[in-house]
């Protein structure tokens, strides 16, 4: 092992394909059955509303990623602008979805296996998507790069097939075009519709893995913004299509089972090739999240391992051989095995609870950089600097009230765990957090 330095090899397609794995276009039929329950089938509104709080955040990390081109996303974006306590802080929550992404897709994974083999055990299914999503990651971002070209193509030949059947299934069934955002009337009212969205924001989470490839990407300063807001909007709009078809092709939010509630919106069109195409689909997408999500998390590691924040032994250093982080990546593989007993929506909101406060942390950090700290606040500079990130802000910090008690539970206890770390790090504040030396 060495410290060593990431190969610059990819640029805007390489990261805008990355990105997009890892939100899988099809994962807005992942919590569909569930947020079509929670919300009377408004679940495309609900999209809309996420959409509407993602892109100011996601214009956060864009303009961020400018000004630290560096692994390490919100962890590195805090550190800088507020310093190494409250880095630490935004790293660990962030932390905490990112390790629990790779974990829902393997969830997924062994639930629509499952479903579709029930001879043979989910475990196996979990085990063997763990095993062949470690080796890829730890030959090299390449490898990954390569593999998700393959990845988006078979999800896009369903995409097309799905438009193609959900319109000509609504227009035979003479549904409401308006059903999907005024709702079947088992649910009233606006707050459902942003508890969904506090849920949904999980679709989301691709635009800021792309900050973690900074030291991957050419001319990073250029590429990685723009890739950033191309997976956000295309990503968003792409969820709403879905979404909407999805709801007036089946307009019932009656499932037998919430959590893969998509396989009976896919079955209702009665052609047995398109269930099978959608499950090769979803699978491969699962698979392709979970491969980039385990890339993103591993360069996080390796971030606050090189910075001392984590051992460096064993977080800071990359393989001689490979140029990637192996030791994070098996260890987030360790983590991933919780998904043997996990559940969908626990996972799904531990994840919105972490990415939500690295959120909010990313948006008052532009707010902190460029409007205090570099004293831009002049004309337009007053809007970009200060208003769109604090309406980002607001809109993150509002989303993340709407998730439920016990993931505020759960939640609490990792920061708390995080708290204590940072403890014996600083010896309780009589020694400087460690930081990233932006000289080296």
């Amino acid at each position: 092992m060495t410290r060593g330095r990431f190969k610059r090899v990819l640029g805007v397609p390489s990261l805008v394909l990355f990105g997009l794995v890892y939100m899988v276009p099809l994962t807005a039929f992942t919590t569909y059955g569930i947020v079509t329950e929670l919300t009377g089938g408004r679940v495309a509104a609900t999209y809309i509303i996420t959409l509407a709080a993602m892109a100011f955040t996601a214009r956060s990390y864009a303009r961020m990623s400018i000004a630290y081109p560096y692994s390490g996303s919100a962890y590195v974006y805090t550190q800088q602008s507020f310093g190494g306590a409250l880095g630490f802080l935004a790293g660990w929550a962030l932390l905490l979805d990112y390790l629990f992404l790779p974990m829902i897709n393997y969830l997924i994974i062994g639930l629509y296996m499952g479903d579709t083999f029930p001879g043979v055990p989910t475990w196996v299914w979990i085990v063997a998507a763990i095993a062949l999503v470690t080796v890829l990651n730890i030959v090299g971002i390449v490898s990954v790069a390569r593999a998700n070209f393959v990845i988006i193509a078979v999800q896009t030949v369903f995409i097309v097939t799905f438009i193609a059947l959900a319109v000509a299934a609504a227009g035979g069934q003479g549904v409401d075009p308006l059903a999907p955002f005024t709702g079947d009337g088992t649910v009233d009212g606006f707050l459902p519709l942003f508890q969904g969205a506090a849920i949904l924001c999980l679709s989301f989470l691709g635009f800021d893995s792309v900050s973690t490839l900074a030291e991957e990407a050419k001319d990073s300063r250029r590429t990685v913004p723009r890739a950033i807001m191309i997976v956000t909007i295309g990503a968003g709009l792409l969820f709403i299509l879905l979404t909407y078809l999805a709801q007036i092709a089946y307009p019932s939010n009656d499932f037998e089972t919430a959590d893969t509630a998509s396989i009976e919106v896919v079955a209702s069109f009665g052609q047995q090739w398109v269930s099978v195409l959608f499950i090769a689909g979803f699978v491969a997408g699962c698979v392709g999240s979970a491969l980039t999500a385990q890339a993103s998390v591993s360069r996080i590691l390796f971030a606050m391992g090189r910075d001392g924040v984590l051992p460096r032994a064993v977080f800071g250093r990359l393989s001689a051989r490979f140029g990637t982080p192996v030791i994070p990546i098996v260890i987030v593989s360790a983590v991933s095995l919780c998904a043997l007993f996990a559940d969908l929506l626990t996972v799904s909101n531990m994840i919105s609870f972490g990415a939500l406060i690295a959120f909010s942390c990313v948006n008052l950090s532009v707010i902190k950089h460029y409007f205090v700290d570099r004293g831009e606040r002049r004309g337009w500079d007053a809007v970009n600097n200060l208003v769109l990130p604090g309406i980002g802000f607001a809109l993150t910090v509002w989303l993340w009230t709407n998730l439920s008690g016990s993931t505020f539970m759960v939640g609490g206890a990792w920061l708390v765990v995080g708290l204590v770390l940072l403890l014996i790090v600083t010896r309780f504040f009589r020694r400087a957090t460690p930081t990233l030396d932006l000289k080296e």
